[in-house]
């Protein structure tokens, strides 16, 4: 016999049950989520409205900042209003949908990060034919596929967990939903799942994290056939890049590359690449982009006048 689904709602343990520590928790997390809008939104804009910004480099990373921006407040305000309370709540059906919205943003920005390294490796090491192969038509291809391949990874956990029966105990020791937490209440053998979850996170994100590492090394490789300040200036904008692979994916990699199980650090891993490295994007693009900060700057002038 089939156990039966009596829960309606889970109830979120949240980082910390000390009142005071909660207090301290919504004002830095509040802080944060500002500067991480305030920052993706201000990348959005300066793309969208200056001229000098017509590179495919920048069309990117432009969508990648609105996706900061979003994947971000998939989590964020939910987190920061649960610091309010003292019993933080979510029901079955918000549990299901923000596994899917944080798993399909999330999906689009890692295959966008790849989409840039492929646009680093055309510029860098085709010069001559950059804009012919990284044409108008071929971004946006790049782009739709990031947005197709972040659904499908999205729609496959949905799929696995949507019919899971939860009988027992409702308690969830995360400030959030997400796969491993949701498993481990699930009245029913879930190891084919927890594997699919091996797959579909842990493997796609080390291969994926390889084969940046791999072609970000395929371009270093390339830069002594550049002069001196072509060499710096691509140094600049492929340390960027290799910077937020790697605060992005180690953790991802950490919480999903092993049997379905939770730990006292998934919490904190959680926080750091789902709202400490979108906070961080910005400042690592704007800070080391020579282009992006006169572009700021310019548009900063024309709203003071």
């Amino acid at each position: 016999m089939e156990p039966r689904n009596n829960v309606t709602e889970f109830v979120l343990l949240g980082l910390t049950q000390s009142p005071f520590g909660q207090k301290i928790l919504f004002v830095v997390f509040l802080l944060i989520y500002m500067v991480t809008l305030f920052g993706n939104l201000l990348i959005v804009v300066t793309v969208v409205v200056s001229p000098t910004l017509g590179a495919p480099m920048y069309f990117f990373l432009g969508y990648l900042s609105f996706m900061d921006a979003v994947y971000s407040t998939t989590v964020t305000p939910s987190m920061i209003i649960d610091l309010l309370y003292e019993k933080k709540t979510i029901s079955l059906q918000d549990c299901l949908t923000q596994i899917f919205v944080l798993h399909l943003f999330g999906g689009v920005e890692i295959l966008i990060l790849v989409s840039m390294a492929f646009d680093r490796y055309v510029a860098i090491c085709k010069p001559l034919h950059y804009m012919t192969i990284m044409n108008r038509r071929v971004r946006f291809l790049l782009l739709l596929l990031a947005c197709v391949g972040g659904f499908v990874h999205a729609i496959t956990h949905l799929l696995f967990v949507y019919n899971l029966p939860f009988c027992g105990s409702n308690i969830i020791d995360h400030f959030m939903c997400d796969i491993y937490p949701l498993l481990k209440l699930a009245c029913t053998d879930t190891s084919i799942i927890g594997f699919t979850v091996i797959v579909n996170d842990g493997a796609v994100c080390i291969i994926i994290f390889l084969l940046l590492l791999i072609s970000y090394a395929v371009i270093l490789h390339s830069l002594k056939n550049l002069s001196q300040e072509g060499r710096r200036k691509a140094l600049s904008t492929c340390g960027s890049h290799i910077t937020l692979v790697v605060l992005f994916f180690v953790p991802c990699i950490f919480t999903y590359v092993r049997p379905p199980s939770t730990l006292p650090i998934d919490k904190s891993l959680t926080v750091f690449y789902t709202i400490i490295t979108p906070m961080l994007n910005p400042l690592i693009y704007t800070l080391r982009n020579a282009e992006m900060k006169i572009a700021m700057k310019k548009l900063w002038s024309s709203i003071r006048k």
